[in-house]
């Protein structure tokens, strides 16, 4: 148990922040779902908007330190691809 005001305020903030990571990584967790059906499915256009999805949550995830950059960038890279063959 916390024994200070400090350490009583910082366990309260840690409860806060995990609530929110775990929310966003299982939004991110169904966003990427979501964009790997849209790439077995036909539709360009879905695909194209549900990677963009995808990758706007993950730059906010990034800014929030859920996640770190680095992760970001290769899960973005690989949906790139998705699109760029989706295209065609």
């Amino acid at each position: 148990m916390a024994n200070t005001k400090s350490a009583i305020k910082a366990a309260r903030k840690s409860l806060r922040n995990a609530a929110r990571n775990q929310a966003m990584k299982t939004r991110l967790k169904s966003l990427n779902k979501a964009v790997k059906l849209a790439v077995a499915g036909t539709d360009a256009e879905k695909t194209r908007a549900a990677a963009i999805a995808y990758s706007s949550a993950l730059d906010r995830a990034v800014k929030s330190n859920v996640i770190h950059r680095n992760s970001a960038s290769n899960h973005k890279s690989q949906f790139a691809k998705y699109i760029f063959v989706a295209k065609k």
